[in-house]
């Protein structure tokens, strides 16, 4: 860091277990991508590429091969992975895998109806060959787990081969773990974090009063997810309780009591 500053949070350092920062690139240039690892690569764990933009960016392999050299680990949105799934083409998506040189990938049903046991086999495929991240939840908002689900899910999903596992809130944070509005189903939360273990979940959070939220409940080094290329910086400001919303969340009582 540039200065020294007392009575911040100790975070994780990467290759990190917990406390990490999922970003989303939605169709970055090669020059976007620089600038981004050049300003905040160091705050980066993953990036995920959104739903199928991988189909369409330019020099993707180029684009892979600088996060790589930067220590992040990329994966294909879950999304493309369902448009294969849907079209017969697992084996198929193997192969990419290993064209574009990938560790990591995400296995979800958001789109597409998978019955539980087939995902699972999914995963436990996968995870002989990559990194599994499993996405949990449903882009779709006539769909709606109760708490029970989520947490059979998880389990089952965590047992089966996967890292970690993502609550699903889609780009725009108004689904799965938030109401229409955004806000978080805290109830719901509260349940999920005791019965999985918040270390084991990757919280979709791409809105910084969704940020706030987790930050305040589950401290500095809670994993978040769906992060804009933007907002890296902003977030890490967040966990170090360097902006308002979290100002006082690891200062000591006496400054508390003085300034607050």
């Amino acid at each position: 860091m540039n200065f020294e500053l007392p009575y911040l949070p100790e975070r994780t350092q990467k290759p990190r277990q917990r406390g990490l920062t999922m970003m989303m690139d939605k169709g970055l240039s090669n020059t976007q991508t620089e600038y981004v690892i050049d300003s905040c690569g160091h705050l980066i764990d993953l990036v995920k590429f959104g739903f199928g933009t991988s189909y369409l960016t330019k020099n993707l392999k180029v684009k892979l091969a600088l996060y790589r050299e930067a220590n992040i680990k990329c994966y294909l949105g879950g999304t493309l992975f369902e448009v294969f799934v849907a079209r017969g083409l697992f084996d198929e998506y193997r192969k990419l895998l290993d064209d574009l040189k990938l560790d990591v990938a995400e296995v979800s049903d958001g789109c597409i109806h998978l019955p539980q046991d087939e995902k699972l086999k999914f995963i436990e495929k996968l995870s002989e060959q990559v990194t599994v991240l499993s996405e949990v939840g449903s882009k779709s908002s006539d769909v709606v787990l109760s708490d029970e689900e989520w947490i059979n899910k998880m389990t089952t999903e965590l047992q089966a081969g996967s890292w970690k596992v993502i609550a699903e809130a889609r780009e725009s944070g108004t689904i799965g773990i938030y109401d229409s509005s955004g806000s978080a189903k805290k109830e719901m939360i509260d349940h999920i974090s005791n019965e999985v273990g918040t270390d084991n979940i990757i919280w979709e959070a791409p809105i910084k009063g969704q940020q706030v939220y987790f930050i305040n409940k589950f401290g500095a080094n809670v994993n978040l997810g769906n992060i804009a290329s933007s907002e890296v910086i902003p977030l890490e400001t967040l966990r170090l309780g360097l902006r308002g919303d979290t100002f006082f969340n690891c200062l000591p009582d006496e400054i508390i009591k003085k300034f607050s």
